[in-house]
């Protein structure tokens, strides 16, 4: 079983930095950094693009833009737990197959995406997408 290490130093006050596996430095601090919540549906949605974007690539699917978004419902109280996310793909490209789209979410979610399989049984993940043909 492989072993990852992530870092996080305090910095000062209410400001840290974070470090990926690779070394790559993130400030994690409001309002000139990112807020902590916001990394777990980042990492989703960031996973997910990933995946979907490799597979689209192998079926020679010619996209010329991803955008994805992912909408949370946290839970009122402490600890505000994750209840609900939502993932939106907007796709754009020339002669783009909604089937061959539909297909490589579904790979993502059911199979490759570490962020989401860690999730789906404790969190409502929906996903929904549209594709935006070019002329």
């Amino acid at each position: 079983m492989p072993t990852e290490t992530v870092r996080v130093d305090w910095v000062a006050e209410r400001m840290f930095l974070l470090r990926d596996r690779n070394d790559f430095p993130v400030v994690m601090t409001q309002p000139q950094g990112v807020n902590g919540a916001d990394l777990l549906p980042l990492s989703l949605v960031g996973c997910s693009a990933w995946d979907i974007m490799n597979i689209l690539h192998k079926q020679r699917q010619q996209v010329t833009r991803l955008e994805a978004t992912a909408t949370s419902q946290r839970a009122p109280e402490p600890p505000w737990r994750f209840e609900k996310i939502l993932i939106r793909y907007r796709f754009t490209g020339r002669d783009l197959d909604p089937a061959a789209v539909q297909r490589a979410i579904e790979l993502s979610e059911s199979k490759y995406c570490s962020i989401y399989a860690t999730l789906r049984d404790v969190v409502d993940i929906r996903s929904e997408f549209e594709i935006v043909q070019e002329g």
